[in-house]
């Protein structure tokens, strides 16, 4: 059981080192939906699920308790469960994807576009070259409206050892908002997790995703 008083003492940490300007997101891939309770009691606002499925069964039960993102990785067949349903969808890196959104949105749909900053074969995302040309293929979907850029960076256990890729994310973004205003807000950059977010927020995130670090005592 998650301890609601933790959990406060945790986040208030957290939103000290990483400043005002920042959303904390609470992952809740691991957190069963009878603890979810406790995040509430604790002062969560924001979560982000990682499935689909749990997505469904969590907001059944708790509904607008809180302000639901999605950061899993985005399967084409089950965006339809995500439209409507999250402020904000963390983790796109397919045209797939994207043309299934455009297909069943009614409105346009917030989204981020996950770029594998370090190239790693093992992770998903669009490569940092190949960024400005997604952006110019999904700039034809006007049911698509990125709104920033996420990444996670290769695991390290020495948080600096990220604080190269988030800047080189940060500097992707400050290069091509400039071509895409008007069509793609690029605003926002969720990057950090339990182990990295005071970097991340160093280097310029807007939403840092944290987990274990909010929930052990």
């Amino acid at each position: 059981m998650l301890d609601p008083a933790v959990i406060a003492r945790n986040l208030a940490r957290v939103r000290e080192q990483v400043g005002p300007d920042v959303e904390v997101l609470a992952a809740t891939k691991y957190v069963d939906a009878g603890d979810l309770g406790a995040l509430r009691e604790g002062g969560v606002t924001l979560v982000g699920e990682n499935r689909s499925d749990a997505l469904l069964e969590k907001q059944e039960r708790y509904g607008d308790a809180f302000t639901w993102d999605f950061i899993g990785h985005v399967q084409s067949r089950k965006v339809r469960d995500l439209i409507g349903r999250v402020r904000l969808i963390h983790a796109l890196d397919s045209m797939s994807a994207c043309t299934q959104i455009q297909s069943r949105a009614d409105a346009p749909v917030d989204c981020l576009l996950q770029v594998n900053v370090a190239g790693e074969d093992t992770k998903a995302g669009v490569p940092a070259a190949d960024v400005d040309a997604f952006l110019d293929e999904v700039a034809a979907l006007e049911r698509v409206r990125l709104c920033g850029l996420m990444t996670m960076p290769p695991l390290a256990e020495d948080p600096e050892d990220a604080r190269p890729w988030f800047s080189a994310l940060r500097e992707l973004r400050d290069r091509l908002w400039p071509n895409w205003e008007g069509r793609h807000d690029l605003a926002r950059l969720s990057m950090g997790t339990s182990q990295d977010y005071a970097v991340a927020a160093a280097e310029g995130a807007t939403i840092v995703r944290v987990g274990t670090v909010l929930y052990r005592g």
